[in-house]
């Protein structure tokens, strides 16, 4: 006896996607009249069954719950994984975590494969593009799933978004450094016009606007490489900048990294503030002072929001946000 049609075969045989074929098998009106027919007649064709009571009972009791991230080379990532999947362990439940690496095919397709295998949940720090899709086949999977850190679009309140209070985490930072005796401070790190580039920047923007004094704002990759070139940029074209807020921890640690070798006095000459609070703004040289987000305590809260609305049908609020603080270190001039 041959080997039982999968979804994948009827994809490969209907000349689309495997998520397009999930979206047919939940009957989701998303779908192309003209491509809902080819998959049909491709499952016609090949034998392939779909057991829907099945796929029911799998993902009502499977215990699993889909843990789908943007970027997991970030630690900070990496650390909310590992906490989240640690206090999904102490509640009898498993994680199944994918990586989309920013890309929103990949997202797509991630998704529609975890609904195949029957997870009970999902909690998804979204890539950016394609949210139409990636909606689509959580709507028609009728999977409990809750967007961290991020949304897939500012509009969308179709999934709740539990997020760090981003604002609150810019005002403190920018608090501290012009409590530190810094005049002139810089925004640096996040693609421009992405929401949450703009969240995390809100907080340092009304400060100044409240001063009366006009910001430096240059955006660009989140990562320690465009920290460490935006030193020389400062130094060129903004020498009056002593201060700097940076979109995320990588982008300050490579500052840190730029002027050590460029022989700038770190919590002197120019004072630094990251962004997370992850493990190794401890360890930095000189240590990072950063905005926390806490991330255990917000792991466990989005395990116990995750859990709730599983087992109880507890739907959390469309938008929570967690508290933050501000972590006082070297790299600021304590």
């Amino acid at each position: 006896m041959g080997q039982r049609p999968t979804i994948l075969d009827v994809a490969r045989h209907a000349g689309v996607s495997k998520s397009t074929v999930s979206l047919v098998l939940q009957q989701s009106k998303s779908v192309k009249e003209s491509t809902r027919v080819a998959v049909r007649q491709a499952m016609a064709d090949i034998g392939y069954v779909y057991n829907r009571s099945a796929a029911t009972l799998r993902s009502s009791s499977s215990g699993l719950i889909g843990l789908v991230i943007n970027d997991l080379r970030n630690p900070f990532f990496t650390e909310f994984a590992t906490s989240f999947q640690m206090e999904l362990a102490q509640n009898g439940f498993a994680t199944v975590l994918a990586n989309t690496d920013e890309d929103p095919s990949i997202q797509a397709r991630m998704i529609s494969s975890l609904v195949e295998h029957g997870v009970s949940g999902f909690v998804i720090s979204p890539a950016y593009g394609g949210a139409n899709e990636t909606r689509a086949i959580l709507r028609a999977a009728g999977t409990p799933a809750l967007q961290v850190f991020r949304s897939l679009a500012e509009d969308n309140d179709q999934i709740p978004l539990i997020a760090p209070d981003y604002q609150l985490g810019g005002r403190l930072a920018t608090e501290h450094l012009f409590d530190m005796g810094c005049r002139n401070i810089a925004f640096l790190g996040g693609l421009n016009g992405r929401p949450v580039t703009q969240d995390r920047m809100s907080g340092y923007l009304s400060v100044l606007k409240q001063r009366g004094i006009n910001p430096v704002v240059l955006t660009g990759e989140a990562t320690r490489h465009f920290g460490k070139v935006m030193v020389a940029k400062l130094a060129e074209d903004h020498p009056d900048v002593d201060g700097v807020i940076c979109f995320n921890d990588l982008v300050g640690l490579g500052v840190l990294s730029a002027c050590v070798e460029r022989g700038i006095k770190v919590g002197q000459d120019l004072r630094v503030v990251g962004f997370d609070d992850i493990e190794d703004c401890q360890d930095s040289f000189p240590s990072l002072s950063s905005v926390s987000c806490n991330i255990p305590d917000f792991a466990k809260s989005t395990a116990a929001h995750i859990l709730k609305w599983i087992k109880n049908g507890e739907r959390p609020p469309s938008r929570v946000r967690s508290d933050v603080r501000l972590v006082q270190r070297a790299s600021s001039g304590i």
